[in-house]
């Protein structure tokens, strides 16, 4: 049998998970176990083959090919590896020039109240629209409806004086809001809900970096806009 049959890189794979289930001493040698499991086959192979019929050279050519394709496998993953390592890093430093600043995250109709203050909660209008803010609570009711009239293309920020449809205030904790949005012809038109606050803190939950903004966490990737943060 030739080395030629046996595929390097299987055995190689199937030889590191072996190693790599054995403990954190074994690991070290993964590659090394690797690369000198395939020589110690090649040897083997010369040692014993046949007098009457030795080994063609043609064979021998291809069987260092494969180990050069080999060695070349084990070299690539390593520098894979190295550069994962670096962008995580470039990533974390990244993240945390957000902290103090204002960001707008997509697709969020989220809203926060902190001592009977509504926080967040930010729209754009594509089109004039007479619009209307229903907000709920964690538990999916309603908790009132608040009619803001007509308003023209551009960003608002949810009209919402944090109390509920008896006039009473409600208790702090995250809302979500839903916008009605009518042009004259009564037809619905495209809203975007946004959440914009100030960055506070970056906090890493499975080893991915969120942005704190006020008492949420946001993932990075849903930032689509950075913006100065005008003092107080």
């Amino acid at each position: 049998m030739y080395i030629s049959d046996i595929d390097p890189t299987i055995y190689a794979t199937e030889e590191w998970r072996s190693k790599a289930d054995s403990g954190p001493s074994s690991a070290k040698n993964d590659d090394a176990l690797g690369r000198n499991q395939f020589l110690q086959l090649l040897v083997a192979q010369l040692q014993h083959q046949d007098p009457l019929n030795p080994l063609d050279g043609t064979d021998f050519a291809a069987q260092l090919a494969q180990f050069s394709s080999l060695e070349q496998m084990f070299n690539m993953n390593d520098a894979l590896a190295k550069i994962q390592q670096s962008l995580e890093a470039q990533g974390s430093e990244n993240v945390l020039d957000y902290i103090g600043k204002t960001v707008v995250s997509g697709d969020n109709d989220t809203i926060f109240v902190n001592n009977g203050q509504p926080i967040g909660g930010t729209y754009n209008l594509e089109t004039r629209a007479d619009v209307t803010v229903r907000i709920y609570d964690s538990y999916g009711f309603e908790v009132c409806k608040v009619p803001c009239g007509w308003k023209n293309p551009g960003e608002y920020h949810v009209e919402w004086n944090g109390m509920d449809s008896n006039g009473d205030i409600v208790s702090d904790g995250e809302y979500t809001y839903r916008i009605e949005a009518l042009n004259e012809q009564g037809y619905t038109v495209p809203v975007a809900s946004y959440l914009v606050g100030e960055v506070t803190g970056v906090s890493y939950e499975n080893g991915q970096p969120f942005l704190m903004i006020d008492d949420k966490l946001i993932a990075a990737d849903n930032i689509i806009e950075v913006r100065k943060t005008i003092g107080d």
